[in-house]
């Protein structure tokens, strides 16, 4: 697998993992996690499509976002810079838990340019909470990061992301990349979680858009509740249920995970 590899975007620096040669694929990582976390599957698709893995504004060698308070919108912009600079017209979409937040939001603010879209354990944001709700919930981990910094905190939060049949190594690797975060990328991704509704920018995506979703049955940090709530603004969109998966539903079940990708992307080309 190639080393990361970084790219002048727009107004940024972007690092990203790429592999292969094809129809794009784009994956987006959640909000403590990182481009490596997509190794695996990238190498259980091979070469037959051309797999981009970003690293998010914020996140290992991108720049950060201007705004000490970005919404989801910003993001989708900085990955449209991205996907330019690399010359991908159409991407087929692949968002992890805050990536999902951004993948969402992308396919409604620019559906040309999206393929299809693959929302894996979506986190669903907290816009419809109430706003006392948002702050305990934003301030929770602000505060995490602060007290206990990347390393105490990817100890203390990382292993919660797996289920119980995950190995030792998969909870390695989680920590090794939850702890290279860098708290001023978390706590802008933080700040946007807090007024993003995924389920409300699902509802608008476009009808002729292929939506799929993917999630894991023993995943404490987006329950199946909460994805099936999101899924129900798609009624006719396919939600698969990884058994024994946690909320690294990809990082657990490479093999799984990459065969519904492959095949979706197949069927809509």
């Amino acid at each position: 697998m190639d080393e990361l590899r970084e790219v002048v975007a727009g107004p940024g620096r972007f690092s990203l993992l790429e592999r292969g040669s094809g129809p794009a694929v784009a994956l987006l990582h959640g909000i403590g996690s990182g481009a490596p976390s997509w190794r695996t599957v990238l190498e259980q698709l091979g070469g037959d499509c051309r797999g981009v893995a970003w690293d998010a504004p914020g996140y290992g060698r991108s720049t950060r976002l201007e705004a000490l308070a970005p919404d989801p919108s910003d993001y989708a912009c900085a990955l449209r810079h991205l996907l330019d600079a690399l010359r991908i017209e159409r991407v087929h979409v692949v968002g992890h838990s805050l990536g999902a937040v951004i993948g969402a939001r992308l396919a409604l603010e620019a559906p040309d340019r999206v393929a299809s879209l693959t929302l894996a354990s979506p986190a669903g944001g907290h816009a419809r909470l109430p706003e006392a709700e948002r702050a305990r919930l934003r301030e929770g981990r602000l505060q995490a990061m602060a007290r206990l910094g990347p390393a105490g905190m990817a100890r203390d939060r990382g292993p919660h992301l797996l289920g119980p049949g995950a190995t030792d190594g998969m909870r390695d690797a989680v920590i090794d990349t939850m702890s290279r975060l860098e708290p001023a990328g978390f706590g802008q991704a933080v700040r946007m979680l807090s007024i993003a509704d995924t389920r409300g920018d699902v509802a608008k995506l476009p009808t002729s858009l292929p939506v799929q979703f993917i999630h894991g049955d023993r995943d404490t940090v987006t329950p199946p509740q909460g994805v099936r709530d999101i899924a129900s603004e798609r009624p006719e969109a396919p939600v698969h249920l990884l058994q024994g998966a946690g909320h690294a539903c990809y990082i657990e079940q490479p093999q799984a995970f990459a065969r519904l990708l492959a095949g979706f992307t197949r069927a809509h080309p």
